[in-house]
């Protein structure tokens, strides 16, 4: 029993790591463009212990989603998507933007502001039938994510998406949730 932890003390356990996270991101005014504040999450890759944290609580959200493997989006989600799987003990593989993969792909076309991406992933990156959660760093709009997912979905079971942090006034849970219910964000900005 004195390794169970009550859940009021999860609750303050879990404020406490959003509080460090929050002290250590760092905005950025009008990048990439004009009137975003960028949320700069590099910051938090030069705490070991706090980067440590945040590994520990995505990997108990992403086991929770009962993941058997991890789908991790170019580039930003390379930060903290394998260190997840490492400490689950499951495999992952990456999502990349087209023509970036050495062997046979997948792709999926997504619309941007501007036009529209491809991404891609091995078409073997799975076992057929695998429970896979897609990971990144930030939810915004829901683009990329809503690719993702087509894209797992074209070749196994997604399972889950995983994020460092929603930014909620831009509304792209909306477009995952239509996926699947489980999406998880440790922080979410408003």
């Amino acid at each position: 029993m004195a390794g169970n932890v009550n859940p009021a003390q999860k609750v303050l356990k879990t404020m406490d790591l959003i509080s460090k996270i929050e002290r250590k991101l760092r905005q950025v005014e009008d990048f990439p463009k004009k009137g975003i504040v960028f949320q700069d999450i590099t910051p938090l890759l030069s705490d070991p212990t706090l980067y440590e944290q945040i590994v520990g609580a995505m990997a108990k959200q992403v086991e929770a989603m009962g993941a058997e493997a991890l789908a991790c989006i170019e580039s930003r989600g390379f930060f903290f998507g394998p260190a997840i799987a490492q400490k689950l003990g499951i495999p992952w593989a990456p999502i990349r933007k087209k023509g970036k993969l050495p062997y046979k792909t997948v792709s999926e076309e997504y619309a941007l502001e501007y036009g529209t991406d491809i991404i891609e992933m091995h078409e073997d990156a799975f076992q057929a039938g695998a429970k896979v959660v897609i990971h990144d760093d930030v939810l915004a709009t829901g683009g990329t994510g809503v690719a993702a997912a087509k894209l797992v979905g074209s070749v196994t079971e997604l399972a889950g998406f995983s994020f460092l942090m929603d930014l909620t006034f831009l509304e792209g849970r909306k477009k995952l949730v239509e996926f699947t219910p489980n999406v998880e964000a440790l922080l979410k900005i408003k």
